[in-house]
């Protein structure tokens, strides 16, 4: 496909060029198995090229006019619209999306390019009083200088552009390393979009490669003071770890095991709908799906029955046909690994009311119910079309076992009592919960992040700020100060 070769280079200071390591990522359709493009990867050598060039191009995009940068991004935001059929198209081919999830993820990265673009204008200052006669104190709002990021292959267009839009805008210069799975929609896609909006050479590089082929290149290069990492919470940990021992800021956002509770005066119908959606979508690919769905015994029999009947309804099948809702896995990797933890899991003792079996990365849906409150599968996040029934009794209850888990980044609380929703949802660690809808959501202004195993730090409106700026305090003396010696 001449959509997917044209942006199989590398991309470093305004150049497209071949990697010069000596193998190639491989970018295959997960659905039918095409090979989409062979990129030659990037070594530490141009890891090194791509962080010195953001380095060189940063100070002075940092002084440019913000209204100047915004700009930049206004043109990059009508890019994407006008190239929303391909990107699609895109989205499908490389990582299986669903039509639903490819338009799903382009109405957020529009979202989130809209709110960049403000964004270039929100840092600011400060005057604070002094103890000291004749001080004045100022604090500036100034660009952390190059920023690194490394994106997933689950939303990799939103979820690459989610970190670099805003460091754009706030004056920052970006080294960006997509997922291996994901290069085109997740890196040169992007690349190609804000080259075209005029974003001057050297502010956006994108190297496609490998820890195999870099080590820790990425984290440890002295450029960087910020990494943003969303990903796996075991990647994570180690991305904490070396960005730590190098004084480097790292931002956070990992994995999930959300839990969706439903209480005894819940919405059945809708909560099963919520339940649903939260726990399939993207083949259930999501940190935020809710992998146990919690049910009060007192509509456990109602909501099972209903909750099977529209799971087992689901369109399996291509990507990009319409109609389809679950689509292929990201590779065939992670096809075995989600059917081998069923087959334990119901080894183990648990009951399978649906039991999804794999063709090639087709897996169809899985539900699973009758799980021992110390079984393995209700303790870590399954990335797949797999839902756990956990019934329970009142909220307390709930409660405890929604927070069984070391991780805390989404849920979900059900209920004909949105107060009652509330207090429930307070109980519940986690760094976000919605009342009366799915688990699964994302907004530009809001602060997104989780607690726990769920990652360091928030992202999203103001807290863009926070992440990719730092304080710089210039005190001045407009009178003398009196000094002891």
């Amino acid at each position: 496909m001449s959509f997917f070769t044209d942006l199989a280079h590398q991309y470093i200071d305004g150049e497209w060029r071949p990697g010069k390591g000596s193998w190639d990522i491989i970018d295959f359709n997960p659905f039918d198995g095409e090979k989409l493009a062979s990129i030659p990867v990037a070594t530490a050598e141009e890891v090194d090229q791509a962080y010195r060039a953001a380095e060189r191009a940063q100070q002075a995009w940092a002084d440019t006019n913000p209204y100047t940068r915004r700009t930049v991004l206004e043109k990059a935001l009508h890019l994407v619209e006008e190239r929303e059929p391909e990107i699609s198209d895109a989205i499908v081919a490389e990582l299986g999306g669903t039509r639903l999830k490819a338009a799903f993820e382009l109405h957020l990265a529009k979202e989130f390019l809209r709110e960049a673009i403000q964004l270039a204008l929100r840092p600011a200052g400060q005057i604070l009083p002094s103890p000291t006669e004749g001080k004045e104190n100022r604090v500036y709002r100034v660009p952390v200088g190059v920023v690194g990021v490394i994106s997933p292959f689950n939303f990799p267009f939103l979820l690459s552009l989610k970190s670099v839009a805003p460091a754009l805008a706030l004056g920052n210069a970006v080294v960006l390393k997509p997922h291996q799975n994901t290069p085109i929609c997740g890196g040169t896609l992007l690349a190609r979009i804000f080259e075209d909006a005029g974003l001057p050479a050297g502010l956006l590089n994108v190297v496609i490669t490998d820890i195999a082929e870099i080590g820790d290149t990425l984290l440890e290069h002295p450029v960087p003071q910020v990494i943003s990492f969303t990903g796996s919470d075991k990647v994570g940990r180690h991305v904490a770890t070396v960005c730590a021992r190098n004084l480097k800021r790292a931002v956070l956002e990992l994995g999930g095991n959300s839990a969706l509770i439903v209480l005894d005066d819940a919405d059945v119908d809708y909560a099963v709908d919520a339940a649903v959606f939260s726990r399939y979508v993207h083949q259930g690919q999501v940190c935020m799906a809710a992998n146990r769905i919690l049910v009060d015994r007192a509509v456990e029999a109602e909501f099972t029955e209903k909750f099977v009947a529209k799971v087992a309804s689901l369109a399996v099948g291509d990507p990009a046909d319409p109609a389809t809702q679950i689509g292929p896995l990201i590779n065939s990797s992670q096809a075995e690994s989600v059917s081998k933890l069923v087959d334990q899991t119901v080894a183990a003792g648990a009951t399978a009311l649906l039991h999804g079996r794999a063709d090639g990365n087709l897996v169809s849906p899985s539900v699973l119910t009758g799980l021992a409150a110390d079984s393995p599968v209700l303790h870590q996040e399954i990335f797949g079309p797999v839902a756990l029934l956990v019934p329970f009794d009142g909220e307390d209850e709930a409660v405890r076992i929604a927070n069984d888990t070391p991780y805390g980044l989404s849920g979900a609380v059900h209920t004909g009592n949105i107060e009652r929703g509330v207090r429930v949802g307070q109980r519940i660690h986690t760094g976000m919960i919605h009342i009366n809808d799915g688990t699964v959501h994302d907004e530009p202004i809001v602060p997104f992040g989780g607690e726990k195993s769920s990652g360091l730090g928030r992202l999203n409106g103001d807290s863009m700020v926070e992440a990719f700026t730092t304080q710089k305090w210039i005190s001045i003396q407009h009178g003398r100060s009196q000094f002891p010696f």
